[in-house]
């Protein structure tokens, strides 16, 4: 996109604004890291416009603190930018991949993603972080198709980014954007484990 400019103008009836401001999907997948903290930056830029945020961890454990979820907690809190809710296994629902058998997981899942139908139902929220939500559609948790249709029928104008490798095809059909992290090189390859201020 020279200069910011697309290479198409479609002839969809809508006015360049229209356009600019219509609600994305995004999906960033990969086996690579940085598809949870691209979304997360997503959602400081979204919290800086005032947008109300939603962010919904599907495998993290409600233990595990990372940097991104304390900045935008506290963000939130300021009163400056938009509020912002924070979701993960532990805390509001009854995930969890230490316990039980893999039905339960499923069922929680399911238990999630329909809580997340829900609130775009109703237009909850103007930004929504659905990290690591590729897992479940992918172990077949959550109906794909399900997903897709509800995306594609939100009202409204809510932007949802979705994190997570193997994002199943149809998902990546739907998205308007959607990225790829790829290894070029990683300091797991010289057998450096992961560090603070780095990976958490």
């Amino acid at each position: 996109m020279p200069q910011g400019k697309p290479a198409v103008v479609p002839d969809d009836g809508l006015t360049t604004r229209q356009r600019r401001n219509r609600p994305i999907v995004a999906v960033h997948t990969g086996p690579m890291k940085g598809k949870s903290t691209a979304a997360f930056g997503m959602a400081l830029r979204a919290w800086n416009q005032g947008w109300n945020i939603g962010v919904f961890q599907f495998v993290k454990s409600a233990k595990w603190r990372v940097g991104e979820e304390n900045a935008l907690r506290t963000l939130g809190e300021t009163g400056q930018g938009g509020p912002v809710e924070w979701h993960k296994m532990g805390e509001g629902w009854s995930w969890s991949r230490k316990k039980g058998t893999d039905d339960d997981h499923a069922e929680n899942a399911r238990e999630g993603w329909a809580e997340i139908k829900r609130r775009l139902g109703e237009e909850t929220h103007d930004f929504y972080v659905l990290d690591e939500f590729t897992y479940p559609l992918h172990w077949g948790w959550v109906d794909v198709d399900d997903v897709v249709e509800t995306l594609r029928s939100r009202p409204g104008r809510q932007h949802v980014v979705i994190t997570g490798r193997n994002a199943p095809q149809p998902l990546v059909d739907a998205a308007d954007l959607v990225a790829e992290m790829s290894k070029v090189t990683h300091p797991m390859d010289a057998g450096q484990k992961g560090q603070r201020g780095i990976e958490w």
